[in-house]
């Protein structure tokens, strides 16, 4: 069965931004069944548009500003 998008649900996003990047935590639901998170990391490009680049490594301050991200998302998860 291919992906359906119509079918995944966000029920959470919120964003920390620098100066070059930014990281989203999401909540989603697909087709109804278990609810997850998803980190995903946008790197600004030369216009200053955000581009998806891959997550990697995080440094201390984005380690630090996700995780109460992080908790509020897991509110999102019962």
């Amino acid at each position: 069965m291919p992906y359906d998008a119509s079918l995944d649900d966000c029920l959470f996003t919120k964003s920390f931004e620098t100066e070059t990047d930014r990281l989203t935590v999401s909540v989603y639901s697909y087709d109804k069944h278990q609810k997850k998170v998803q980190i995903a990391r946008e790197s600004k490009d030369a216009e200053g548009n955000y581009r998806f680049a891959k997550l990697g490594r995080l440094n201390k301050e984005e380690a630090e500003s996700i995780v109460p991200i992080l908790t509020e998302a897991l509110g999102h998860m019962d």
